[in-house]
Formats: C-alpha cells, structure tokens, sequence
C-alpha cells in the first residue's frame, strides 16, 4: 500500500509531463509550418504526410493507367493538408488528457471529455479549481490557434500555386504539344534571333525563385498537381533548362546574362527543393510513371534530331556535333539527377527532353 501510494504520484508526475512535451512538440510544428520564414523541415508532419501518402501510393498502384492514378494523386494534397490540423487537435487533446489525469482528475475518461470539450471550446464539461481552469482556457486557445493558423496560410498557399501553374501553362502554350525545347526555341527565335528575348528569361527567372522559396518553406505545395494532367511543374523546369542548355551548347548564337542567370537559378532551385526532401524530410520517390522508366539523359540520336530539327528552321548550329554533346551532358549533370528524383516523387508525367 506504501509502495503504491508512492508510484501514482510518481505516474501521475510522468504522464503530465509526456503531455505537456506532447502538446509543446505539436505547437513548435505547426509554428514552423507556417509562421517560421523558412525552410525547416518538421518531423511530425513528415510523419503524418508519410502515413498519407502510402495510402495514397497503395490506391495508386492499383490503377491500370496513368491518367487515374494522375486522378488519384491529385488529391493526396489536399486531403494531406486538410487532415493535417486534424492531427495537431488529436495530439494536443492526447497532451491534455494526460495532463489533467495529472492533475487529479479520477479517470481517464473525465479527463479526456474535458480535453475534449475545452479543445473545441464545446463547454460541456466543467471542472472546479483555478490550475485546472487555467489549462482548459490555454488548450481553448491552442485549438482556436491551431485552426487560425492553417486557415489564414491556405490564401497564401494558393495563390503561389497559381502563380506557379500560369507560367506552367504558358509555357506550354510556347513549348507546343508535346512541350520539348525544341518547340521552344523555334519559338523563341520568332524574330530571327535568340539573344533579345531577357524579359522572358527574367519572368522564367522569377518563376525559379518563388519555387525554391514556396516549395522547401511549405513542402506541401510540391505535390499539389497542375489542373492539366499533362502539365506539371517539374516537367516545366527540366524544359526551361533544358532550352538553356541547347543554346549554350549546340547553337551557333549569343547568349545574353540574363540567359546564364536563369540557367543558373533554375540549377539552384530544383537543387535545393531536391535536397529539402532527400535529406531535410527523408523523402523516399516513387516510381510510378506512365509507362517505362524515364530517361535521365537524352540520348545521342535525339540530340542530333533536334539539331537537324533546328537547322531546318534556319538556326545556326555548332559544327562539331560530338563536342556539343559533350557539353550539353556536362551541364545536364548540374539538374537531371535532381529533375528525376523530383519527377518521381511527385509521378510527373513521362516528357520528351528534345
């Protein structure tokens, strides 16, 4: 009986504790989902995502096609995000429960209509004494808070969708159909010449920029699929660098520095949205591509096409075919390991590289 009287205490103690490090650990991630200006990645809601998307993944696999598992994956997003709050109010009910247990309450069931009822400030149960008061009203606010925060990101979140996705379907209004940078230059050359073109590449730029700030600081936003099922932003990215990459190395013209600072910005976005989710979150790919594995590299026959491609519309191409190649490999090395593990992660779909 002695002994006994000493372990509940001592139980009673431990539990509140785990809860009240419960309940800190689920605010610190919702803070820094969406409050913290920058690019963390968050355990827990690595987990809750992870759990999601195996779901998803299981009911992908056993489409017959790409156009329905497209449909599928279409929604792991928003229903990723929609049951993320979900989650955080469970945990931070979890934390309270344990701590008004703590605190005296005679069972777990009281303790959890309390969590409950204070949580989502239903008043129904009712509980005397100021230090228990003083914990219903804090876990009243963290589930108002908790709420507040994700309805007040999800205007931002979207619009920086938006943005992304317009200049996805401008580009393929450019690119042609199936977009490929050879389309693209043809396009770009509209005026017989490639180097007065910067304010397009300036757009192009600004594009990389708001990827790499929007897709590592809410991770989310990468999955989140263009309305199209033959667009995606990744597909965008690898054919605005891979058109950079074929004027500077197979084309017999000037490139500008506006040119150089897109290719350049675009290297580093892809890079580092790629390595938040390989090494920040631990991200796993999935290969579950429309058909065959896609090609990291073009190959030989496909370059040499689209430079007789380009030289039948008139543009000047380099002379010395095997040295462009070489070239145009070199810089590929700088995106297309990133691009691929990208595609995969996200089931872009399948594109031509030339």
């Amino acid at each position: 009986m002695h002994l006994e009287s000493l372990l509940m205490p001592a139980l009673r103690l431990l539990v509140g504790g785990a809860g009240v490090v419960l309940v800190i650990t689920t605010l610190s991630a919702a803070v820094r989902s969406f409050v913290l200006p920058r690019n963390e990645s968050v355990r827990l809601n690595n987990h809750i995502f992870a759990g999601i998307r195996l779901i998803f993944d299981l009911a992908a696999g056993r489409a017959n096609n790409y156009a329905r598992r497209d449909q599928i994956m279409a929604h792991y997003a928003p229903v990723a995000l929609v049951s993320l709050p979900i989650f955080w109010l469970a945990l931070v009910g979890a934390g309270y429960t344990g701590i008004y247990w703590a605190l005296g309450l005679e069972s777990w069931e009281k303790a959890y209509e309390l969590s409950g009822s204070s949580l989502l400030t239903l008043g129904t149960t009712d509980v005397s004494g100021l230090v228990i008061n003083v914990f219903t009203y804090s876990e009243a606010t963290l589930g108002l808070l908790l709420l507040t925060l994700l309805l007040s990101y999800l205007p931002t979140l979207y619009q920086a969708f938006s943005r992304r996705e317009v200049t996805v379907a401008r580009l393929e209004l450019r690119a042609g159909t199936p977009p490929t940078a050879t389309h693209l230059i043809d396009w770009l050359n509209t005026s017989g010449a490639l180097d007065d073109d910067d304010q397009q590449w300036a757009e192009w730029e600004q594009w990389f920029v708001e990827i790499e700030e929007s897709h590592t600081s809410l991770p989310i936003l990468s999955f989140f699929r263009s309305p199209q099922p033959g667009r995606s932003w990744v597909m965008a990215a690898g054919l605005i660098l891979d058109t950079a990459n074929l004027i500077f190395s197979a084309l017999d013209a000037p490139r500008t520095r506006q040119m150089e600072l897109t290719f350049k910005a675009g290297c580093l976005s892809v890079n580092r949205v790629y390595r938040f989710f390989e090494v920040k979150a631990a991200t796993e790919s999935r290969s579950m591509m429309p058909g065959p594995e896609p090609k990291t590299d073009p190959t030989s026959p496909e370059f040499d096409q689209a430079l007789d491609a380009l030289a039948a519309l008139g543009i000047a191409v380099c002379p010395d075919r095997d040295a462009s190649w070489a070239s145009f490999q070199e810089r590929r090395t700088r995106y297309a390991g990133a691009l691929k593990y990208l595609a995969e992660l996200t089931m872009s779909p399948e594109t031509r590289a030339l």
